[in-house]
């Protein structure tokens, strides 16, 4: 059921033909961010699509009163920013680094051209902009009706299949997530999020060391988050 709350393109390079893959690594300009650098602002107009070698990537919107929401997490493997250039927008949303990350950087010119000569790729976009936009419209009805500590729980669920190698499954997961970040996913003020986190300690859902969560107990945390 966590499924329908997660959402991500990993697979979408892996199942184009190699053809159409040489064509996107071809014009693919690569460079490292550091920890907390921008990307791409809500509101500025797009000049072209990345790609994530290596890192996190939080996509966050800001409210009036200058507080992030955390909507998405992109981790390696996951194109992102293409949605503004397929519908000819401006960016909705505001994306920056959370750890040291390595990213591609394909123009919007050679993007759109990749697309017109790739069938395979346009329509693996479009399946992937619709299973998006499912992912969001569930995520936003859920956590409109749930407590904090429901949310906290759900993103915590959401966090550990993020952080997890897909390459190592049975590698032990710790999500490394600040607490101010993980405080603006759920949409809860820092200190809320604090005693929330202590609780889970204590009812031995969860161990941490540090900024590092790891959960220990998933069906009660599932419990918690309140869905089935």
């Amino acid at each position: 059921m966590i499924s329908k709350f997660i959402f991500n393109n990993q697979y979408l390079f892996d199942e184009l033909p190699e053809y159409d893959k040489n064509l996107l690594t071809g014009a693919m300009k690569t460079r490292n961010y550091r920890k907390n650098e921008p990307i791409f602002t809500d509101g500025t107009k797009p000049n072209g699509i990345y790609y994530l070698n290596e890192g996190k990537i939080k996509k966050y919107k800001v409210d009036n009163d200058g507080r992030e929401q955390i909507i998405y997490i992109y981790s390696s493997g996951e194109f992102f920013g293409y949605s503004a250039i397929l519908s000819n927008e401006s960016y909705g949303d505001t994306t920056s680094t959370l750890e040291n990350s390595v990213i591609s950087f394909i123009s919007k010119d050679n993007f759109l051209d990749i697309l017109s000569q790739s069938s395979v790729l346009s329509r693996l976009l479009l399946k992937s902009l619709s299973h998006e936009f499912s992912v969001m419209a569930n995520l936003i009805a859920v956590l409109s009706h749930r407590t904090v500590r429901e949310r906290a729980a759900l993103s915590l669920l959401i966090l550990h299949d993020k952080y997890k190698s897909n390459n190592e499954p049975d590698q032990e997961v710790f999500i490394s997530l600040s607490r101010i970040d993980l405080a603006n996913m759920v949409g809860t003020a820092r200190e809320t999020l604090a005693r929330i986190i202590n609780d889970f300690k204590q009812e031995k859902l969860i161990r941490s060391d540090g900024r590092k969560i790891q959960i220990i107990d998933f069906k009660q945390l599932i419990h918690i988050a309140n869905f089935y």
